[in-house]
């Protein structure tokens, strides 16, 4: 079904057999609440924030009942709506405040919102009506996108129509709402289908919860999944994955497909309020593309998406990169793809992640760390440019010895003089990761050529 708004999506089904809507547990016993009641709650909510006066809330998705809620009932209310990851740095979390003209804060506790009302300002015109998602930032500082409540339920429609749930299925939330994979794939995605969504109860509960909810179907990130099968963790009942949001490991999707459970992959951007293509049978690369949607390779090979129903307004407040970004209705994803003779479209990289180095030679990055982590076995690696040559950043391991920096140096002799790398750089801590399990490059960019510089010197 199509909806143009949230309460209408909840209305539907409450007038169509009133079925469980949310099951939680928020400390005291798992209940549930049904759709009627679901609006009974978003429409108290929105009461309450309507007689606050304000005009642009920032909300800390905690994925708890009430978080929800607030979301649905300040969208209702037409107030801008800024998803703030929680788990972000308090001085990232202070400028996405000061960026987004917040001028009211939501959080679980007090405590918190407390703790960043000092960046508050004066908000924005009222009945601004937009939901704004800060982009995951993996090779640039995080831009704030602008969607809308109908956006977002396009995007539910689609991925409802390649992968349609019932009322007999509980999709279980366990990823973060302040990023759109989450919020579309792991709750708005069940609501539009008239599912159950179970709400997961946190990274604490993670070990249990699939055994306590008993989902059907979960959307997870790869490194999620990761550790979901490495601990055996999935239960009996689930009979579809959805991953999404990075490269995901054959091993991985293999794993699934042996325990005889449907696993499908995701493409999608924050731009496009979420997924633009599905794989939904055979192959699980091969993606159909979704119905609203419709893309084309450029010359280059980028893969450019024409999404009029999902499309984002804009980078907030950033008119240069949003005019990079959209240009003649088509968006620039910044991906590398190609089709094959059925039209099922495949990822082949990301053309951000190709380095170029001041004589012009590239380095296509997914294929050059691949290498270098096959031959190593550890994938917290990274490489950047610095000084003007690739520089391979790693983190340490009990094995520091000459046979790593020998294991690195058979990879290199493999490749042409002008791509080999320049210096190996330890790193005591995890690299720096998105929500999603993706290396920040760009901030061990800035933060190695604050160290080093990067003089661009061949």
């Amino acid at each position: 079904m199509r909806f143009d708004s949230f309460l209408n999506m909840f209305k539907y089904y409450a007038d169509n057999g009133d079925g469980v809507a949310l099951v939680y547990d928020d400390g005291d016993g798992k209940k549930e609440i049904r759709f009627s009641g679901l609006i009974d709650a978003v429409n108290a909510r929105k009461a309450e924030l309507a007689a606050a006066g304000k005009t642009s809330i920032g909300i800390f998705c905690s994925g708890k009942k009430d978080c929800i809620i607030t979301i649905f009932a300040a969208v209702a209310a037409k107030m801008q709506v800024v998803m703030l990851d929680e788990s972000l740095s308090d001085k990232v979390l202070a400028a996405q405040i000061q960026k987004a003209d917040i001028d009211m804060l939501w959080a679980d506790d007090e405590e918190t919102v407390k703790d960043f009302e000092q960046y508050m300002n004066g908000g924005v015109e009222k009945d601004a009506g937009r939901i704004l998602f800060f982009t995951s930032g993996t090779t640039s500082a995080a831009k704030a996108v602008v969607l809308t409540e109908q956006s977002l339920c396009a995007s539910a429609y689609n991925g409802s129509q390649k992968l349609p749930l019932t009322a007999d299925d509980t999709l279980l939330c366990v990823l973060p709402l302040s990023h759109v994979f989450g919020f579309v794939c792991s709750l708005l995605w069940g609501l539009s289908c008239g599912a159950k969504v179970a709400l997961g109860r946190g990274t604490r509960q993670l070990m249990v919860d699939f055994d306590y909810f008993k989902p059907t179907a979960v959307s997870l990130v790869p490194m999620l999944l990761g550790f979901l099968l490495k601990n055996e963790l999935l239960n009996a009942e689930l009979n579809l994955i959805l991953v999404g949001a990075g490269d995901c490991p054959d091993s991985l999707l293999e794993a699934v497909a042996a325990m005889g459970k449907r696993v499908c992959f995701g493409y999608g951007l924050t731009e496009t309020s979420s997924g633009v293509a599905i794989s939904v049978s055979g192959d699980v690369h091969a993606m159909e593309i979704c119905p609203d949607d419709e893309i084309k390779i450029a010359d280059d090979g980028e893969i450019l998406i024409k999404a009029p129903t999902c499309m984002m307004q804009g980078y907030y407040k950033d008119d240069e990169s949003t005019a990079a970004a959209l240009k003649d209705g088509w968006l620039y994803s910044g991906d590398l793809g190609s089709f094959d003779s059925d039209g099922k479209l495949y990822i082949t990289g990301r053309k951000k992640e190709i380095l170029v180095l001041p004589t012009g030679t590239k380095i296509f990055l997914p294929e050059y760390e691949g290498a270098i982590a096959k031959a190593l076995g550890n994938s917290e690696l990274a490489v950047i440019l610095l000084r003007g040559k690739p520089v391979l950043i790693i983190r340490e391991s009990e094995d520091m010895s000459e046979e790593l920096l020998t294991k690195v140096a058979s990879v290199m002799r493999e490749l042409p003089q002008s791509q080999r790398l320049s210096q190996v750089i330890f790193k005591q801590d995890p690299l720096p990761r998105t929500p999603t399990g993706k290396i920040k490059r760009w901030e061990l960019q800035k933060t190695e050529e604050e160290k080093y510089g990067n003089n661009n010197e061949v």
